[in-house]
C-alpha cells in the first residue's frame, strides 16, 4: 500500500505512439585514389566525411595544377550537381609503367577486405555510420566500374552490390564506354535491383580542353540533388546534368522514336545521357530482370521505408508484449505511412499484427510479427497519345 499523500502527483507512463523519422537518403559513398592527398586528413581505407564543400576536398590534391587519382574529378562532378554529403574512402593507387593509374591493378585495393581488424576498401563503407554517424546510400567508384577484366564481370561492381545489400544502398556503375552492344552485354552480366548502369562517359572542359570522365559521380550527385529538392521517391531521369559539354560517343534521341540509341539502351536497362534543352540523364531502370524492382525510385523508396521502420523501433525491443504494446507499434507505423502518403512518397499503406503468425507459442517465445504494405508511385516512363483522324468535325462547316 502506498503511503498517504495530501496533494497532486504525476506519474509519467512510458507508452504511446512514437514518431518515426525517415532516414537520410542522399549521402553518397565515394571510393577511389588520390596519391597526392594529405594522409592525415584522408588516411587510406578510412571513411572521411565531406559535408558539401569543395574546400573540404582540397586536401586530396597536393598540386592544384595537377589533379592525381580518381577522387578529385569525381568530387568535382558531384559538387557540380549539388553540395552533397559524401563519405570518401581513399585507397592506394597502383601506377602503370608511365606512372599513371593502372585501374585493373588497383582493383584489389578498391575491393579491400573485411577479414582484418579494420575494414579495407569498399568494406569501409560498412563502418561509416559508427565513425561518422551517416550511412552512404548512393555508392560510386568512378574509374573502376566500367572495365571487364579478363572479359568477365566487373569485380568492383559485384563487390559494391554486396555492400549495397547490407546498407540498403544503390550502386551507380559506369558502362563500358565503348559501343551500344558492349553496354548491353555489360548489363547482362549483372542482375541486381541495386545496380544502376549509365553509359557512355561524359566530356568535361578542363584546363582549356575537353576530357572524358566517367558519368557515375555526376549521376550520384543528381540523385542526391533530386532527393534533397523533391524526395527519394522521385526518379532522377530527365533532369539536367551540370558541368559537361558532351558525351564520349554520340547518343541519338528523338521522342517517339523506338529505334533511337537512347531508347535501345533504356530498353536494356542502361541509362544514358541525351541532349535535349541541355544534357539530361535518361533512364529509370535498374539492372534486374524482376519487373517489380525495375524502377530505381521504387527500389529506393522501399529501402528508405524499411530502414526507417527498422531504426525507429529500438524502443520496442525487450518491452512486454501487451495489447497496448501492439497498438503503440501499429499506430506509430500507420501514422508514418499516412504521412508519406500525404507527401506523395507512396500512394497508400497499412500495418497489422499477423494473427496467424502471432500464435501463443510465438508470443511466449518473445517473437511478434507485424505486416505492413505500401504502394510507391512509378515514373511515367511511357506516355501514349492515340491519334485519331476523323471527319466528324466537317459538319461544323455547314
Amino acid at each position: 500500500m502506498s503511503g498517504l499523500q495530501h496533494g497532486v502527483e504525476v506519474i509519467e507512463l512510458d507508452q504511446g505512439t512514437r514518431p518515426i523519422k525517415t532516414v537520410t537518403s542522399s549521402v553518397i559513398g565515394l571510393i577511389g585514389t588520390a596519391p597526392g592527398a594529405d594522409a592525415e586528413k584522408f588516411p587510406l581505407n578510412k571513411p572521411v566525411l565531406i559535408a558539401g564543400k569543395r574546400s573540404e576536398a582540397a586536401a586530396l590534391v597536393a598540386d592544384k595544377d595537377k589533379e592525381e587519382g580518381t577522387l578529385p574529378a569525381a568530387l568535382d562532378g558531384i559538387f557540380d550537381q549539388v553540395g552533397a554529403v559524401v563519405v570518401v574512402i581513399r585507397v592506394e593507387e597502383v601506377p602503370d609503367g608511365q606512372g599513371k593509374l593502372d585501374a585493373i591493378a588497383t582493383m584489389p585495393n578498391v575491393l579491400g577486405s573485411d577479414l582484418s581488424a579494420e575494414y579495407e576498401g569498399i568494406h569501409a563503407f560498412l563502418g561509416a555510420e559508427a565513425v561518422l554517424g551517416v550511412t552512404p546510400r548512393i555508392l560510386v567508384a568512378p574509374g573502376f566500374t566500367h572495365q571487364r577484366p579478363n572479359d568477365a564481370k566487373n569485380p568492383v561492381v559485384d563487390g559494391l552490390n554486396g555492400i549495397a545489400q547490407r546498407l540498403r544502398a544503390v550502386v551507380i556503375a559506369d558502362g563500358p564506354n565503348d559501343t551500344h552492344d558492349a553496354a548491353v552485354a555489360y548489363k547482362t552480366e549483372l542482375g541486381s535491383k541495386r545496380i544502376f548502369i549509365v553509359d557512355p562517359h561524359v566530356k568535361v572542359f578542363k584546363d582549356g580542353e575537353s576530357v572524358v570522365e566517367p558519368a557515375s559521380a555526376r549521376v550520384a550527385g543528381m540523385i542526391a540533388k533530386s532527393d534533397n529538392e523533391r524526395g527519394f521517391w522521385w526518379s532522377p531521369s530527365n533532369q539536367i546534368m551540370n558541368g559537361i559539354v558532351g558525351t564520349a560517343r554520340s547518343i541519338d534521341f528523338q521522342l517517339g522514336d523506338p529505334a533511337s540509341r537512347a531508347d535501345l539502351l533504356n530498353k536494356n536497362h542502361v541509362a544514358t545521357i541525351i541532349r535535349k534543352d541541355g544534357f539530361r540523364l535518361w533512364g529509370n531502370r535498374t539492372a534486374t530482370s524482376e519487373e517489380k524492382w525495375a524502377f530505381l525510385s521504387v527500389v529506393r523508396t522501399a529501402d528508405m521505408i524499411n530502414d526507417s521502420l527498422l531504426r525507429a523501433h529500438m524502443w520496442a525491443v525487450d518491452r512486454n508484449i501487451t495489447k497496448t504494446y501492439i497498438e503503440d507499434v501499429t499506430n506509430g507505423v500507420q501514422s508514418f505511412l499516412d504521412n508519406l502518403k500525404a507527401q506523395g512518397a507512396i500512394l497508400g499503406g497499412s500495418i497489422w499484427a499477423d494473427e496467424d503468425l502471432n500464435s501463443k507459442e510465438s508470443i511466449q517465445a518473445g517473437k511478434i510479427y507485424f505486416n505492413f504494405d505500401f504502394t510507391p508511385p512509378t515514373p511515367a516512363e511511357h506516355i501514349v497519345f492515340r491519334s485519331i483522324l476523323t471527319n466528324d468535325y466537317l459538319e461544323e462547316l455547314v
